[in-house]
């Protein structure tokens, strides 16, 4: 299985992805359950880190916070850290849209 940042690297680079289909839940302190979601437009990858875009400027976000990883709303990474979370975090998300 790959790596998150493997993974996001994959989506970036191969021409059959599209990174707008890409949805990262990842530990955001301080947020609502402490988790938030992004899509994959609103993202850069670093070495180090992802660099997600906000209305307050880019925030850096280790790889190794990401707990879910979707692409076209199909699990494809899940951290085996919070292994079973899955479910719980896509329905909150739908329930937000």
């Amino acid at each position: 299985m790959l790596t998150s940042h493997k993974l996001l690297q994959q989506y970036w680079h191969d021409d059959r992805y599209e990174i707008g289909n890409v949805q990262v839940w990842y530990i955001d302190r301080g947020a609502p359950n402490d988790r938030s979601n992004v899509s994959g437009s609103d993202i850069s990858l670093e070495p180090y880190y992802m660099s997600i875009r906000t209305i307050d400027g880019d925030k850096p976000v280790p790889y190794h916070r990401i707990l879910l990883i979707t692409y076209e709303g199909k699990v494809k990474f899940e951290n085996q850290k919070v292994r079973g979370l899955a479910n719980q975090l896509m329905e909150e998300s739908h329930l937000m849209r």
